[in-house]
């Protein structure tokens, strides 16, 4: 279900896909909130959801810059506010980590809304940047379970292995490759290059949410989708690219395919 509705929100232009990642951003912030023990009803765990919204409101007004900087003043506040909160009754509360999910979740926000609100290239980049996301996640759990071997991370993530990262990264090259192809033809290493950028960078992705549910001790970010955990163990890949896409989309400049 999530796949075919994130295809069509992108085919149908900014204003779907937007609706659709201000909903995500907030289940996101909702689960980041929970697995730091805390509640989005009240403070500091009411500070994330706000301030991932607040920023992504900028970004849909075309403001990306200011967007960023309030993030990054609201992350500030978040932990401040949570590390004056500390006390007798709450002596462990993650004052850090609660503020990191403004920065972890807010930045990607951004960062799909800046891709698709680019009226010439941006439906092109966003599908680019999902289906070489969802080709590297793919081809490493087909390839890590087909060839098994060493193990990538096994402090970190136990069943990822080499075999499946370098599957992952064939398989969102060649992704990339086809979709650029497809998309708008042209520059075929260029996009190779940079699929594999973000083929890379989902993988990293993945493994930093293995990491951190191991740091709070969890098997899933939530129950949110039945048998598949929550949208943190969904959208991990995706997290971690889409801020690299969007500075290469700033890069380039608007109107310009990723791989132009």
């Amino acid at each position: 279900m999530l796949g075919p509705t994130a295809l069509a929100c992108i085919w149908l232009g900014a204003g779907p896909w937007t609706a659709l990642i201000a909903v995500s951003v907030a289940l996101l912030a909702w689960e980041w909130v929970r697995l730091c023990g805390l509640s989005t009803r009240a403070l500091p765990g009411v500070a994330v959801p706000v301030a991932v919204l607040a920023a992504g409101t900028l970004a849909v007004a075309e403001q990306g810059r200011a967007a960023l900087v309030l993030l990054v003043l609201l992350w500030a506040a978040a932990w401040w506010q949570a590390a004056r909160m500390r006390g007798p009754g709450r002596p462990d509360l993650p004052a850090a980590w609660l503020a990191a999910g403004i920065l972890y979740i807010g930045l990607a926000g951004i960062a799909m809304i800046e891709l698709r609100h680019d009226n010439e290239a941006g439906r092109a980049n966003v599908l680019f940047l999902v289906l070489v996301v969802w080709a590297s996640d793919i081809g490493a759990y087909l390839t890590g379970r087909a060839f098994g071997g060493p193990r990538l991370a096994p402090s970190v993530s136990p069943n990822k292995t080499w075999s499946g990262a370098a599957g992952g990264l064939a398989a969102a090259i060649v992704a990339g490759v086809a979709a650029a192809a497809i998309l708008a033809p042209g520059g075929a290493s260029r996009a190779a290059a940079v699929a594999a950028m973000l083929g890379i960078m989902a993988q990293a992705g993945d493994l930093l949410e293995s990491w951190i549910k191991r740091r709070f001790g969890v098997k899933d970010s939530s129950g949110l989708i039945p048998g598949h955990g929550g949208l943190l163990d969904r959208l991990d890949g995706l997290i971690a690219a889409a801020p690299v896409a969007a500075l290469l989309a700033f890069m380039l400049g608007q109107g310009q395919p990723l791989w132009r």
